[in-house]
């Protein structure tokens, strides 16, 4: 019925390949199930690729399920925005030794809200995601691409910036999976359904009651 959900690496076979959602700490971290980050350092290694992911900023990383993340993979995250209205962008406030008094709100900085990977998304090796991107389900995201802006679902991006290459399908199609939402029915039906759900003929998928 395939691999345990809740185990940290599903291959043994494989080493550098793990479940995300099992090794990370941060609760401001959320990840879906099977959803897998690879590399050499595996299971030790993902969050230190979440950087200026601070806690006093509150934004979160969403990952949603069955995303097949590569090596290399940047997540850079609110709190690397500085401020650009004032007379300089230089952060005094994180020093400390009362530079702490030039401490801005939360509100006073560039904040752009949480991160937000969909479900089914394959992001290709050394990839820097930018704060407060949405990608959409189904997306892929080329390797050493920069992603600055949101990604539509089911769309294959790439570049520094990312630019549109193409849409996978049809927008019948990915209408019709975005509604199928596959990534949410039980693994007996994943798993009876595995042709269809792995085949280039997207009737099949169709036929699915």
């Amino acid at each position: 019925m395939g691999p345990n959900p809740k185990v940290i690496f599903p291959n043994p076979n494989i080493p550098s390949l793990c479940y995300i959602k099992n090794v990370v700490k941060n609760p401001n971290i959320i990840v879906g199930d099977y959803t897998y980050y690879d590399d050499k350092d595996g299971a030790a290694d993902f969050e230190s690729h979440v950087t200026h992911h601070y806690d006093f900023i509150g934004d979160k990383l969403i990952i949603g399920k069955f995303c097949a993340i590569a090596k290399g993979v940047e997540f850079i995250m609110n709190g690397a925005n500085h401020r650009m209205d004032s007379v300089t962008t230089y952060p005094f406030f994180i020093m400390g030794h009362g530079w702490e008094k030039s401490a801005p709100k939360n509100e006073e900085l560039p904040l752009k809200g949480d991160t937000v990977i969909g479900n089914d998304v394959w992001i290709g090796q050394n990839v820097t995601i930018l704060p407060g991107v949405h990608v959409g389900d189904g997306a892929i995201i080329g390797a050493n691409s920069v992603v600055s802006k949101d990604v539509p679902p089911y769309a294959v991006v790439g570049g520094n910036p990312i630019k549109l290459i193409r849409k996978r399908f049809d927008d019948e199609t990915i209408a019709f999976l975005l509604d199928l939402k596959w990534w949410d029915w039980p693994a007996e039906k994943i798993f009876a359904n595995l042709d269809a759900l792995t085949s280039g003929d997207l009737s099949k998928m169709k036929a699915i009651q």
